[in-house]
C-alpha cells in the first residue's frame, strides 16, 4: 500500500509540484487503518506515531517555507503505513535522494555558485536564530527547487523493493 502511495504523489509532484489532500488524508486515514486491522492496538500505535513523526519532524521546513505541506502530509501518511522505525530509514534514503536530485539540478542548470551562496545565507539565518529571507522560501520563482515527494516516493520504492527480496 505505501508503494502505491508513493508512486501517486510522486508522479503528481513531478507532473505539477503539488501533492494533493485528495491523496494525502486518504492514504493517513488508510495506513491507520490498516495497521488497526491488521495488527490491533499495537499497529494503530505505530500507525500514529509515525504520522505523528513524520509530520513533526517536516513541520520546522513547513514553516520556513523550504517544504510545501502537500510533501509533509506525505510524509505523514506513509508514517501511519510504515510506522516510526520504518519511516526514518524511508527519510533518511529520501534525503539522500534528494541531495542527488539537487545537485544533478544545480548543475544542469548552471547555478552552482548561486546555490552556494544561498547555503551560506540559510546558514547564517539558522545559527543566528532568524528565518531565512523570502528570497530563499518556495515563493521565490528563481529558486532551483527539487520535488521532495518525487524523493521520498523513490525511497519508498526502494525500500520496499529491498523487503521484497528480503534484504532488510
Amino acid at each position: 500500500m505505501p508503494a502505491l502511495l508513493a508512486i501517486a504523489a510522486g508522479w503528481t509532484d513531478w507532473r505539477s509540484r503539488r501533492i494533493p489532500n485528495w491523496l494525502t488524508v486518504p492514504g493517513l486515514l488508510l495506513g491507520i487503518a490498516t495497521n488497526s486491522w491488521l495488527r490491533g492496538w499495537a499497529g494503530a500505535k505505530d500507525a500514529l506515531l509515525g504520522a505523528g513523526l513524520g509530520l513533526l519532524l517536516l513541520l520546522p521546513f513547513v514553516l520556513i517555507r523550504s517544504l510545501g505541506a502537500g510533501d509533509w502530509k506525505f510524509v505523514g501518511a506513509l508514517g501511519a503505513f510504515l510506522g516510526p522505525q520504518n519511516l526514518l530509514t524511508v527519510l533518511v534514503l529520501g534525503i539522500l535522494v534528494n541531495g542527488l536530485m539537487a545537485a544533478v539540478m544545480v548543475v544542469r542548470k548552471k547555478r552552482v555558485r548561486q546555490t552556494l551562496r544561498n547555503m551560506g545565507r540559510m546558514l547564517a539565518a539558522f545559527l543566528s536564530i532568524h528565518l531565512p529571507s523570502s528570497d530563499l522560501t518556495l515563493d521565490n520563482p528563481e529558486l532551483v527547487k527539487v520535488p521532495f515527494g518525487v524523493a521520498v516516493a523513490i525511497a519508498v520504492l526502494v525500500y520496499a523493493g529491498r523487503r521484497a527480496w528480503g534484504a532488510s
